[in-house]
């Protein structure tokens, strides 16, 4: 197995380096003097991921929703929950370290964690045990406003701590194992009705999460 590529029928964890020098079926890479370009079908991918920088090149994903998805009416969310139970989802995680060296006094100006390691996430979201969590926690987050404005969180945190128990090594050289702090592990759906007076949302009460999990 590639040390910066590991694999699962349903998910797969890649290395943004390894990832742009050979990109997955579906996807191509345009390598600029500012950075990287990155293509893809959207009739094959659903990718969530803002542009970020990597090695001080800018890398942007041309055709991505980002990890923040808003949609404004039934045919938008529609189209977005069918992409949710059908594509491969390709998110961008960060594996980190709890910076110890920084203090309570400096951490407002200064990071207290460190990156370790960046990655290209996709899950296989025609799994069927996939798929079955995606619609039943979509169904469920509905369900539970009423038709107000809502927010939802799909969190893949617990999937991102269990491999990284089997894969310490991919994350970082270091003999001793690191326990890693995952940053942008979820994506989030925020979904706007047309009502005159939305309290539940104003006041934050419409926001829901649930999580997903390989077995």
């Amino acid at each position: 197995m590639n040390a910066s590529k590991t694999s699962h029928s349903r998910m797969r964890v890649t290395e943004v380096e390894e990832f742009l020098k050979n990109p997955p079926d579906g996807f191509s890479v345009e390598e600029l003097s500012s950075g990287h370009r990155v293509h893809s079908d959207p009739e094959k991918s659903l990718v969530l991921i803002d542009d970020f920088n990597s090695c001080r090149r800018e890398i942007v994903f041309l055709n991505s929703v980002g990890r923040k998805v808003k949609m404004r009416n039934l045919w938008e969310y529609t189209s977005m929950r069918k992409s949710l139970l059908s594509k491969r989802i390709y998110l961008l995680m960060s594996a980190c370290e709890e910076n110890l060296s920084v203090n309570d006094k400096k951490a407002a100006n200064e990071e207290r964690v460190a990156v370790l390691k960046q990655f290209v996430v996709s899950i296989n979201a025609n799994d069927p045990f996939i798929k079955w969590q995606m619609e039943k926690g979509l169904d469920w987050s509905i369900s539970s406003v009423a038709g107000e404005s809502y927010r939802v969180d799909i969190d893949l945190t617990e999937i991102m701590e269990n491999w990284a128990v089997k894969n310490s090594s991919v994350i970082t050289d270091k003999l001793t194992k690191v326990q890693p702090v995952w940053r942008d592990a979820s994506f989030t759906l925020k979904y706007y009705s047309d009502a005159l007076f939305d309290f539940a949302h104003w006041f934050g009460f419409s926001k829901r999460t649930f999580c997903l999990r390989l077995t």
